[in-house]
């Protein structure tokens, strides 16, 4: 079932888990999210970076993909389709696209010129049923060739930003995308005390979820992280899954294999179960198992 993430992060606030939001990058990845999270009755965002949007054909071919599968699965628990890390003209394009909830990430923008731009997207989002993210400071790491260290956002922006009316914020903590250096100091959770207080009830959004201990992310979640995001998780244990796969000669057409592994069905599939694990992996550590029955609650 199709909503936007409102909801579904509201409730994980008040009830102390978080909702895993999971990129996909192709028909494989988005099955295995959605199947996973049906089998074990959970919320799910599921996200395209501008770049994913890009490679599997456009937002359009993106959430058609995505609400085909819903209905062809059976899939009955809620699901957002999420743009992450868009920039202005990827959140418009995404909104009217059919994504039910965009991110919009002006943290390399000028500070007003990123609330400028974040009230525009609110009320369009807003107008069309979608829910909205917005981040101050930026996420450490490399994503869709944008670099940043990792920094701490400013609880007095946040507190700025919140009150224009978006419905979750992704405000740096310390947190990086991709695989986390050795000298990685971890996350700073009193700069997060300080941006929940100054931001009120808003669900906050951890990024660059891959890599955190999980004992930290139990912490986070405790002090108000309400949405993890997962990307880099996913895609090693799908790369090691089929370079495994392929090592072992099951590709090979030459050998003496009649069962044709090469078959792009066969092919995938330990990548795609690979992915399943992770994304069941994640869902248990977050708390929100067995959550999705509470959205429908009046």
């Amino acid at each position: 079932m199709l909503v936007n993430a409102t909801r579904m992060l509201k409730l994980a606030k008040q009830g102390h888990y978080a909702v895993g939001h999971f990129n996909t990058n192709n028909l494989e990845w988005t099955k295995a999210i959605l199947t996973t999270a049906q089998e074990l009755n959970s919320p799910v965002i599921i996200a395209t970076s501008m770049g994913a949007g890009k490679y599997m054909g456009g937002y359009k071919a993106v959430a058609a993909l995505v609400k085909a599968l819903d209905e062809s699965l059976g899939i009955t628990v809620p699901v957002a389709l999420h743009l992450d890390h868009g920039n202005f003209e990827a959140a418009k394009a995404c909104v009217a696209a059919g994504y039910t909830s965009i991110m919009f990430d002006g943290s390399s923008l000028p500070f007003e010129e990123n609330i400028m731009k974040t009230k525009e997207l609110v009320n369009l989002a807003h107008d069309k049923g979608l829910s909205i993210e917005a981040e101050v400071g930026a996420i450490g790491g490399t994503e869709d060739g944008i670099t940043a260290d990792g920094e701490v956002a400013d609880p007095e922006e946040c507190k700025k930003i919140a009150e224009l009316g978006i419905d979750f914020l992704a405000a740096g903590i310390g947190n990086i995308h991709g695989i986390y250096p050795k000298d990685w100091k971890g996350l700073h959770f009193d700069a997060l005390d300080k941006i929940n207080k100054a931001t009120g009830n808003i669900p906050l959004v951890l990024h660059g979820g891959t890599g955190i201990p999980d004992d930290q992310i139990t912490h986070a979640i405790k002090e108000g992280i309400s949405k993890i995001n997962v990307n880099t998780d996913c895609q090693l244990v799908f790369a090691a899954a089929t370079i495994k796969y392929c090592a072992e000669g099951k590709a090979d057409p030459t050998s003496e294999n009649l069962e044709k592994g090469y078959d792009p069905r066969k092919l995938l599939k330990p990548g795609y179960e690979a992915i399943k694990a992770k994304v069941a992996e994640k869902i248990k550590l977050f708390g929100c198992e067995g959550k999705a029955d509470e959205f429908f609650k009046i």
